[in-house]
């Protein structure tokens, strides 16, 4: 929620955050392991957080994540043949708006 809906960011490493999946999973392995982060936005109400981020995409939504999900098999694709610090030069470019 913290990326602008459609945004993708390769992270080399870092934290949980609030995230308790991705903290189990760091009690496990450690930090140091790349992640792709999805933006989802955050246009909900007040204290309706959790339903947001585990609810539905909209019908509008779902179609405009189709040509996200593509750039995110490249960057998959770029992680595996050229590393993270490669991909994340070329992909993580801030938006010029």
């Amino acid at each position: 929620i913290s990326l602008p809906f459609g945004t993708l960011r390769l992270k080399g490493s870092g934290s949980a955050g609030t995230h308790n999946g991705l903290g189990h999973i760091q009690q496990l392995i450690g930090q140091q392991y790349a992640r792709l982060r999805v933006g989802i936005g955050n246009d909900f109400p007040r204290g309706a957080q959790v339903d947001y981020v585990l609810g539905d995409f909209s019908e509008e939504e779902s179609v405009a994540l189709e040509p996200v999900f593509n750039t995110a098999v490249e960057i998959i694709k770029s992680f595996v043949l050229s590393g993270v610090d490669i991909t994340m030069n070329q992909y993580n470019k801030k938006s010029k708006s």
